[in-house]
């Protein structure tokens, strides 16, 4: 074979191997496949000493001259990083062996049912990894020829000391023409029950979506702790891809994720990782997305999970939990990443009237119902839900129970308390309203308003949409630099009051001052005043709002 020179320079003699493998001893047998058995060797190289992989061809499972050179051909002409290194190869009688790099922590199936072995974010990037690997075959940039692989599964994904993923086994690849939007070839169906195409399988039409769809099934066996078939008794009993696709189409997904995975994740994460895994088992070979988007969507998934890791980094986890241990109705957590989801999302805490959050930064926001800070002689109480028929014109649906209803008749105050803020963090305190009638965000709330300790009243600023159809206000800012502070804020009715004008109010938000300092110029382009965070600004520009 004339094409056999040039790969000459990868061939090295017997002896060596011999030598690495201690004469093949049992005892140095990492793996077997459907190409023989591979064995752990260190070997003597001019350059130094190195651990290495050889894989022995047994002819026995099927496989022969053809795979053996098209693993040689394919390898030291494909070079990437989430490929195996083919290094050398050895012809001696009938004995043929290829040589490979050690991947330390061998295959992926290895470590699918343990979720604290390999966790939630290491999954990520090992997926991440093996989609690049299947991208640059599927689009070689400077040559001709896609490679199919023809067998991507979770055996033939391994991993080295630094859990960096590298795709192998190429003995049952197909080679057709890049640099087109389709590459289809006919061929005999061969892959791995429960990883191949149906299409595949039923009309033996391959193309790189076949590919696209084993990768998918590799994304919920990754997801769900399990290979994607099972044996009873020796013989296949069942293959849960069909399954998979019916949890995710009816939100099942809880049922299927691998026992304590899902306490680590980031809920985004989950849903782009769960839906692009959805895409590559469609049925229908064009609804399955290319490799180009599926890295694309693992990235995203990667980073938002990566953002939550960093955050758990972050925080002081024991301020965290005795503010989770104070929520109604309880919750139960497990791992800290769930702590923390529970944060994000937002949860009651003490009486169920005061609302805790936090931010990317760990910084908490805490939301007052009007109901546990509001003091006056007439103000009235109303249930949060569809108002009555009279009240239509307000939208009072709430993160609490009760809001309070009509205010412009009185005096009234706040009374705010910092409990749970962060320390150190410049806080914007918000008073959170309804209009009624006509009024829509940005609108002008005619109240005067002071602290406690001042001599003067202050004009209420320019207000803004809010969680839902709720609107908010700036009133003050300060700096948390107390366990706890108590501040008393007094509202002053203006002396007239506009006609059938009243006014909804759900509480007083203290968040972070750096999450909406740009919130006047974002509103639709209405509002541009560039305002001056360290002061009540209300005072400066009271003449022109009005």
């Amino acid at each position: 074979m004339s094409f056999m020179k040039d790969f000459e320079h990868l061939q090295i003699q017997m002896k060596d191997i011999v030598s690495a493998t201690n004469n093949f001893d049992p005892a140095k047998v990492i793996g077997r496949g459907g190409f023989g058995k591979v064995y752990k060797g260190e070997l003597s190289l001019p350059e130094g000493p190195i651990m290495v992989a050889f894989k022995q061809l047994d002819r026995r499972f099927g496989q022969g001259n053809i795979e053996f050179w098209k693993e040689i051909m394919t390898l030291s002409k494909y070079k990437h990083e989430n490929l195996i290194t083919l290094m050398h190869y050895c012809i001696d009688g009938n004995e043929m062996i290829l040589v490979y790099e050690y991947a330390s922590r061998g295959s992926l199936d290895r470590y699918l049912s343990d979720a604290n072995s390999v966790t939630w974010t290491q999954r990520l990037r090992i997926c991440d990894g093996a989609a690049r690997g299947l991208h640059f075959l599927h689009d070689p940039m400077e040559t001709q020829q896609r490679v199919l692989h023809r067998d991507i599964k979770s055996a033939n994904i391994l991993l080295d000391e630094n859990w960096t993923a590298k795709l192998s086994d190429f003995g049952l690849s197909k080679v057709g023409p890049a640099n087109q939007e389709h590459t289809y070839l006919i061929s005999n169906a061969i892959g791995t029950l429960g990883y191949c195409d149906p299409l595949y399988s039923e009309l033996g039409f391959l193309s790189k979506e076949s590919d696209v769809y084993s990768f998918g099934v590799v994304l919920f066996v990754v997801l769900c702790g399990r290979l994607c078939f099972e044996y009873t008794n020796g013989e296949l009993s069942n293959i849960f891809v069909s399954k998979w696709r019916r949890c995710y189409e009816q939100k099942r997904l809880d049922e299927i994720i691998l026992v304590g995975l899902k306490e680590q994740m980031d809920q985004g994460s989950l849903n782009s990782f769960s839906a692009i895994a959805y895409q590559c088992v469609k049925r229908t070979r064009e609804e399955r997305p290319t490799m180009a988007k599926i890295v694309k969507e693992l990235e995203f998934s990667l980073e938002q999970q990566e953002n939550l890791d960093n955050l758990a980094k972050k925080v002081d986890l024991d301020e965290l939990i005795r503010i989770v241990d104070l929520a109604l109705p309880p919750v139960s957590y497990g791992a800290r990443n769930q702590l923390l989801v529970f944060l994000l999302e937002g949860l009651f805490v003490e009486d169920g009237e005061t609302w805790i959050s936090i931010n990317m930064k760990g910084e908490v926001s805490k939301v007052l119902s009007a109901t546990k800070c509001f003091y006056g002689d007439k103000l009235e109480t109303k249930n949060t839900g569809p108002p009555p028929m009279s009240d239509t014109t307000i939208n009072t649906r709430s993160r609490f129970a009760q809001y309070l209803w009509n205010v412009y008749s009185n005096r009234f105050r706040v009374e705010v308390n910092t409990q749970f803020l962060s320390p150190h963090v410049t806080y914007t305190i918000y008073i959170v309203f309804q209009h009624c009638g006509h009024f829509s965000a940005p609108c002008y709330i005619p109240f005067l308003y002071k602290l406690e300790e001042e001599l003067h009243y202050s004009t209420s600023c320019i207000a803004y949409e809010s969680h839902k159809t709720w609107v908010m206000t700036k009133l003050y800012r300060f700096t948390n630099y107390h366990d706890q502070r108590n501040l008393n804020i007094e509202f002053l009715p203006p002396e007239q009051i506009p006609f059938n004008d009243m006014l909804a109010f759900q509480g007083i938000e203290i968040r972070p001052t750096r999450n909406d300092e740009d919130a006047y110029e974002k509103h639709k382009g209405k509002i541009k005043i560039h305002l001056n965070l360290e002061r009540n600004l209300s005072q400066d520009f009271g003449y022109f709002i009005k």
